[in-house]
């Protein structure tokens, strides 16, 4: 079976630029091409304004030039790694969801080049996350443009709720493993509203059931975890949000899992991959989870 690419979704921002030069990293680690799409709607311009030297539409010169550029940097990048391109004049959205059907990953930058751009590529960014069907990798916060060891060298995975060895988990460990670097392991805990009593381990402490319940749920989920990776787990108070937002200052990668719902299509973000999307420091794994 021919191992499938890493995908990049370019617009020729700075930000894109970034996510090609990551991207190339990746795919250097894994042994595997790369894939960069330039989504464009140019065909309807067509006819309406022509470039002056090459008697062709505008918009398909300016995204033949984008991906010119971005094969040029990944080449430059990582010279052993297989780049091709493709320019695809349909809504962004639309086209990155379908090449997630036939990628490893995909890695998009997190703004464009204006004001109103950034709001367009924030939501195509997020719709391609909830919707894909791969692993979507967002490049936020201050990182250093590299999927290798990084400036941490630490990959955190938050541990959701569901049975051992979860996508998210393995590929979280995966890319530990390709790095060279620890795993952290997250699960967020919180204290009951009202205190129950009754119960041998909350009597005078109303927390501790779910404390010692939440690392139950964080050994489950590393049962499967590969002999050899330096694994971290922390069992952290408070929302599932703030823990992995407050350990994204301290990663390299942080990656969430996203469970498809029946009767839905795609992926459904939930309240924390939703937010880690927009306020993590550093960049973030979307995984689908089985349902």
């Amino acid at each position: 079976m021919m191992d499938l690419p890493i995908v990049v979704g370019v617009d020729g921002s700075e930000p894109s630029a970034r996510a090609v030069d990551w991207a190339a990293d990746e795919a250097s680690l894994r042994g595997t091409s790369l894939r960069l799409v330039y989504a464009s709607l140019w065909e309807r311009y067509e006819g309406v304004s022509l470039a002056h030297d090459l008697a062709e539409p505008e918009e398909q010169v300016r995204a033949e030039d984008i991906v010119e550029a971005a094969e040029r940097r990944a080449r430059r990048r990582q010279p052993a790694v297989k780049v091709t391109s493709e320019v695809l004049p349909e809504e962004p959205e639309y086209a990155l969801v379908r090449e997630s059907r036939t990628a490893f990953a995909m890695v998009l930058g997190c703004r464009g080049r204006s004001g109103m751009t950034e709001a367009l590529l924030g939501s195509v960014s997020l719709m391609v996350a909830g919707h894909a069907h791969c692993p979507v990798i967002v490049l936020r916060g201050d990182h250093d443009n590299q999927a290798r060891a990084g400036t941490h060298g630490r990959i955190v995975c938050g541990a959701g709720d569901g049975t051992a060895g979860t996508a998210a988990v393995r590929f979280a460990a995966d890319e530990a493993l390709l790095r060279g670097v620890e795993l952290e392991a997250v699960r967020a805990w919180q204290r009951p509203a009202h205190s129950a009593t009754g119960h041998p381990l909350i009597v005078g402490d109303p927390g501790r059931l779910r404390q010692q319940q939440a690392a139950e749920v964080l050994e489950e989920a590393l049962r499967d975890v590969p002999a050899g990776l330096r694994v971290q787990r922390r069992v952290l108070e408070g929302r599932a949000r703030d823990a992995l937002l407050a350990v994204s200052r301290e990663a390299d990668l942080l990656v969430v899992g996203a469970r498809r719902r029946p009767g839905h299509f795609g992926l459904q973000l939930g309240r924390v991959a939703h937010g880690v999307l927009h306020r993590a420091a550093c960049p973030v794994a979307v995984v689908p989870e089985p349902a």
